[in-house]
C-alpha cells in the first residue's frame, strides 16, 4: 500500500493556499482533484470513475457539495474484492450508485461531519460519521485528509471506497 504522507501534505497545502476572502475564486471540486492527482497520482481511479460515470459536470457546477474521495489504494482494494482490474470493468450504473454514495449535499467541514449522527448522500443513502482513537471516520473509512476546500464545496480524502 502506498504511503499517504505526500498526499496529505499536498492536500493540506491546497486547503490553506487561498485566503478566505478569495474562496469564491477557488477551483471546483473536479479541478482540485485533478490538481492533487497531477502532483501525487493518488486519484487516477477516482477521476476515471467520475468520468466513466458521467458525473464530472455535476461536480463542476456551483452547487455546494461534500465529497468523500477514496484514494487509488482504496479503489485497488475494491477491485480485488470485486474481482476486476480497473474502473472500466464496473458497470456504469453500479459506478454511478457507488460514487453518489460518496457525495453529501452542502459544504460540510470536518467538525460538521463528525458532529452529525448521519449524513444523507446523493444516492439517498446515509453515511455514519464517528470519531475513534483520535481519528475521524465515515462508516468504516478513515478520513486521512480533511477540509480541502473548493469553490463549490469541500473534499475529505478517505482510505476506503464506500458501498451503498
Amino acid at each position: 500500500m502506498r504511503r499517504l504522507t505526500p498526499v496529505l501534505a499536498l492536500v493540506l497545502a491546497l486547503a490553506v493556499a487561498a485566503p478566505t476572502a478569495a474562496r469564491s475564486s477557488d477551483p471546483s471540486i473536479v479541478d482540485v482533484a485533478i490538481s492533487v492527482n497531477a502532483q501525487s497520482g493518488e486519484f487516477d481511479h477516482l477521476i476515471a470513475a467520475v468520468t466513466a460515470a458521467g458525473l464530472a459536470p455535476a461536480l463542476d457546477r456551483n452547487r455546494q457539495l461534500t465529497v468523500f474521495a477514496p484514494t487509488d489504494a482504496a479503489f485497488e482494494e475494491l477491485f480485488a474484492t470485486l474481482g476486476v482490474s480497473r474502473v472500466a470493468d464496473i458497470p456504469t450504473a453500479t459506478l454511478q450508485q457507488v460514487l453518489l454514495h460518496h457525495v453529501v449535499p452542502g459544504r460540510r467541514l470536518s467538525g460538521s461531519v463528525v458532529a452529525a449522527d448521519r449524513l444523507r448522500t446523493l444516492d439517498r443513502g446515509f453515511l455514519m460519521p464517528s470519531a475513534r482513537g483520535g481519528s475521524a471516520y465515515v462508516d468504516d473509512a478513515a478520513i486521512v485528509a480533511a477540509d480541502v476546500t473548493a469553490a463549490n464545496g469541500v473534499i475529505h480524502v478517505i482510505d476506503q471506497v464506500l458501498l451503498p
